[in-house]
């Protein structure tokens, strides 16, 4: 069968692989669709610590099955894919958090992922939904959003905000917009911005073109935000969720720097912090994506930049890089 593999940074092509055994408890999948996630083109740039080469990549999933196994699911039904592993002994797994586990193993990152034709995976890391296959494509990237959300414990009462309008942080704007709460959306792009307000944004910040200490302030009542959100990875955006977030507030961490990160830490302890990370997603926020997507309450097509087969995903991974402004998601399909 045919698979895009990355040979190295900076190196992808389409090739001929074996086709996946299906061992006892999988289902065999034939893939639709596969979106490219930041992490992707981190592997592409060699960026990732995570991932080793060559990797067939792909973790953001849509899916029909073809071999339900020994599995009560149907042939022919749609579904979307949890793409970790969770070991169920290490310290996460123990407290139930296995979204954290030590020892994970995500597709297309530390084991070879979906952009392939066929797949197999386990029968309980597969979310039937009636979607379209551009939504199930989503529904991954987007419970990564609603997990922080989770994590900052969002209510009505908190006013959120969340720096970077990516697909992960439309992801959080739709969880917190969801909670009730007025969600403040942080980015450099105005047409990421206009859609973050599609996604459910109250107010917008363009960071390159405001004040956006003031602006916060003005927007908060003078407090600051109640629950940040990072969904960038910079050191300035780690910086500032620590600076701009009230007293006592919520710093939530889905991004990674690249490079050490300097804090004032008297910050920490004056404003007396919870400040958490937060890792892939649980079932639980899968079912709400889920449940959000079928309500259409998701702007799916105004979500996705372009739409390419699985020869021109190499192409189009490379354009992505050269000049990342111009796409918000690019999604392949293998139909």
């Amino acid at each position: 069968m045919k698979a895009f593999v990355l040979q190295k940074p900076g190196q992808a092509s389409i090739e001929t692989v074996a086709e996946p055994v299906v061992a006892k408890g999988e289902v065999l999948l034939k893939v639709r669709m596969v979106g490219f996630c930041g992490s992707d083109l981190n592997s592409f740039r060699g960026l990732n610590p995570l991932v080793s080469y060559p990797r067939i990549l792909g973790h953001e999933v849509s899916a029909t099955v073809v071999d339900g196994g020994d599995s009560s699911i149907g042939i022919g039904t749609d579904v979307a894919l949890s793409p970790y592993t969770s070991c169920g002994k290490c310290a996460s797994c123990r407290r139930k958090r296995p979204n954290a586990c030590q020892f994970n193993q995500t597709l297309g990152v530390q084991r070879d992922g979906a952009l392939s034709e066929f797949i197999a995976a386990p029968r309980e890391k597969l979310y039937p939904a009636k979607l379209a296959t551009k939504e199930l494509c989503l529904v991954e990237p987007l419970t990564v959003g609603f997990h922080a959300v989770s994590r900052g414990r969002v209510t009505a009462d908190d006013r959120v905000a969340v720096f970077g309008c990516g697909g992960v942080g439309l992801g959080a704007i739709a969880g917190s917009s969801s909670r009730g709460a007025p969600t403040i959306c942080i980015d450099v792009d105005d047409e990421k911005l206009a859609l973050a307000r599609r996604v459910g944004g109250t107010h917008t910040i363009n960071s390159a073109q405001d004040r956006l200490h003031e602006r916060l302030l003005k927007m908060t009542d003078g407090r600051g935000p109640d629950v940040v959100i990072e969904a960038v990875g910079t050191p300035a955006t780690f910086r500032a969720a620590v600076e701009e977030v009230a007293f006592s507030g919520r710093v939530v961490y889905i991004g990674y720097a690249k490079e050490p990160v300097s804090y004032e830490t008297r910050l920490f302890v004056q404003k007396e912090l919870d400040v958490l990370g937060s890792r892939n997603a649980g079932p639980e926020d899968f079912a709400a994506v889920i449940r959000l997507l079928e309500a259409g309450r998701f702007p799916v097509d105004e979500a996705v930049s372009v739409t390419v087969s699985l020869d021109e995903a190499p192409g189009a991974l490379r354009s992505w890089s050269e000049n990342p402004s111009r796409f918000k998601k690019i999604m392949v399909a293998l139909d």
